[in-house]
């Protein structure tokens, strides 16, 4: 070889070196963000791409400048902590809990480094995940949508559409800690409204069909479903089975009635998680969870299905349309 060309040679080698050592750095640079969910990702695109925008809105883009580790029970909540701690072995800068209290305690109970944000229904702090809503102090924080205490009003937007003694069924997924404290509410409503309710009890996808099979059974006039993953992620199936039985039921989210279920009331929950993108964007930024106070829904939206209330046979009552935030014609 010529000197001139091994002079050449190794000034070109001499270059590449370091662009190639910096882009290295910067792909190893690249924040990791742990998504713990006990859902699956088909049932909760338009959720997680929620997330995502939230995210966007503090500058980070998945696939450019920050990567997103995703972990699906697939409604095995008993998995939420192996996949928790395979989330910390990665490691991850961040784990993102949207959608349940198991995701974001099987993480709190794995870590107390990384930080975490969390998107629930219920009081944090009755659940044990922070000390405060203001300072919620450790490494948790995150987001409640208090949809889980919303299922006494729920109640009474049904008994409104009805205006009559009625036989109403409660479906619950008695694997939440939280369903004895909301049975325990919706009772206390149905009681004082001088109406019987119906206990219902579904763990798994395969038990929501027998349980409407029951509610049938049992005569039931209108159906309440509890906010709870397992329902969250199955809002066409709980709509379908209320149309196949001609009942009148009422959820959390919108994607119930959006899908043919009577009536919705609750938090949007994709707002909601577009919030938990933002904090999980903030804590990548470098601002500590113990000092991101917890944020609450604010806004409850209720949206009447007109199509699914002439299938079944219902007029509306003005007094419910005036106060629907959406009427589906």
């Amino acid at each position: 070889m010529k000197r001139r060309e091994f002079i050449t040679l190794l000034g070109g080698a001499t270059i590449a070196w370091p662009l190639a050592a910096r882009a290295q750095a910067q792909q190893v640079a690249m924040p990791v963000i742990g998504f713990l969910h006990p859902g699956s990702p088909e049932a909760n695109a338009k959720f997680t791409a929620g997330f995502r925008k939230g995210l966007s809105e503090t500058g980070y883009v998945e696939g450019r400048n920050v990567a997103i580790e995703y972990r699906w029970a697939h409604g095995e909540n008993g998995r939420l902590p192996e996949l928790a701690a395979d989330l910390i072995s990665r490691p991850v800068s961040v784990i993102a809990t949207p959608g349940s209290v198991a995701a974001a305690v099987a993480a709190k109970a794995a870590t107390t480094t990384i930080p975490i944000v969390f998107m629930i229904g219920v009081d944090p702090v009755q659940a044990g995940l922070v000390v405060s809503l203001n300072r919620p102090g450790g490494n948790v924080t995150g987001t409640t949508s208090l949809n889980a205490g919303l299922m006494a009003k729920q109640l009474g937007l049904l008994h409104q559409l009805l205006h009559r003694d009625a036989r109403f069924a409660f479906l619950v997924n008695p694997n939440n800690p939280q369903s004895r404290s909301v049975v325990t509410d919706v009772q206390a409503t149905a009681s004082a409204m001088g109406q019987q309710l119906e206990i219902l009890t579904a763990t798994t996808n395969r038990d929501i069909r027998p349980a409407f099979d029951v509610a049938v059974r049992k005569r039931t006039d209108a159906l309440l479903i509890q906010a709870d993953p397992l329902f969250a992620n199955r809002p066409v199936q709980l709509a379908t089975l209320a149309a196949r039985h001609a009942m009148p039921a009422i959820f959390t989210l919108r994607e119930f009635a959006e899908a043919g279920g009577l009536m919705s009331y609750g938090s949007n929950l994709t707002d909601l998680f577009r919030l938990t993108g933002i904090y999980t964007g903030r804590v990548l930024k470098g601002e500590k969870p113990a000092d991101l106070p917890i944020q609450q829904a604010t806004k409850f939206e209720f949206v009447i299905n007109l199509q699914t209330a002439d299938a079944l046979g219902l007029e509306i009552p003005p007094t419910l349309l005036a106060v629907a935030d959406e009427v589906i014609e």
